[in-house]
């Protein structure tokens, strides 16, 4: 399926879903990371700008170009922003949990702290203001259960549910690449695509060093599994990738279906068909 299909397939999936559940307007957390540039995009050419609002949730390790990306963008497509720090509750939660945590609020738990401190306001901007939460998760990821339980696994439903990351980056491309060839501007923007996908949670910390597999390979792997059925040695042979990483990938992805199972829904098209 052309990348353009799979775009407009989303849409309407967001669209329908939207206006099935009586919303008028809906919310986004940017990031100024690809995710969340598409989904805003999508949101953005469902409802129109005026209905969508963005909100930029900086932590203690969020960088200047991602809050001027997520800027950026929603400049490009006249919708309205909101900054909310999260590093104040965070703090906050770092007192109180040091001594139960054992000294201090530190690794995954202070990571996972973050992003729940970033769902807490988004939803509650939700429940102030009538406007629905979306998610701005994608299939790979959730695959390899590479998201936060009761943080970036809310909202009410994800239009990138069934993209693996790779994808996202082509929709996000041909929706960029319509603009351009209508004489507008392109939405996202160019360094989105470009730099490394980080959650920002970490000091240095990079997505696909912390999956310990690019993206490109991660999704030829994750296809041949989840949308093929093929077994380990033939994904391996299929996709050159070492056994090792083969059955790595399939045995996080079996066991992270107990969280898949608690994320929202997402567009039904047979996107791998």
């Amino acid at each position: 399926m052309r990348a353009e299909d799979k775009y407009r397939l989303c849409v309407e999936a967001l669209r329908d879903y939207v206006d099935g559940a009586g919303f008028t307007d809906v919310l986004v957390g940017l990031s100024g990371g690809i995710d969340s540039s598409v989904v805003a995009v999508m949101c953005a050419d469902a409802f129109g700008a005026e209905r969508v609002h963005g909100v930029l949730l900086p932590g203690p390790y969020s960088s200047d170009h991602s809050r001027d990306d997520a800027l950026e963008l929603a400049q490009n497509l006249g919708m309205a922003t909101e900054t909310v720090s999260i590093c104040e509750p965070f703090e906050a939660f770092e007192r109180v949990l040091a001594r139960a945590c054992g000294g201090a609020l530190s690794g995954l738990a202070a990571e996972n702290t973050q992003a729940r401190c970033r769902m807490v306001c988004l939803m509650a901007l939700s429940n102030a203001h009538g406007w629905m939460l979306v998610n701005t998760g994608n299939k790979s990821e959730a695959c390899m259960g590479y998201s936060t339980l009761y943080g970036d696994t809310a909202g009410a439903f994800a239009p990138l549910g069934g993209l693996y990351k790779t994808d996202v980056y082509a929709v996000g491309r041909a929706r960029n690449a319509q603009a351009t060839d209508a004489g507008g501007v392109p939405p996202i923007p160019e360094r989105v695509f470009l730099k490394p996908p980080s959650a920002e949670l970490a000091p240095g910390q990079e997505d696909e060093k912390s999956l310990g597999v690019d993206y490109a390979l991660l999704d030829r792997i994750l296809e041949a599994y989840v949308e093929r059925g093929l077994p380990a040695g033939e994904i391996a042979a299929l996709t050159g990738a070492s056994a090792a990483t083969v059955e790595r990938v399939v045995a996080t992805t079996d066991a992270y279906a107990f969280k898949r199972a608690q994320e929202p829904p997402f567009p039904q098209a047979q996107f791998y068909a």
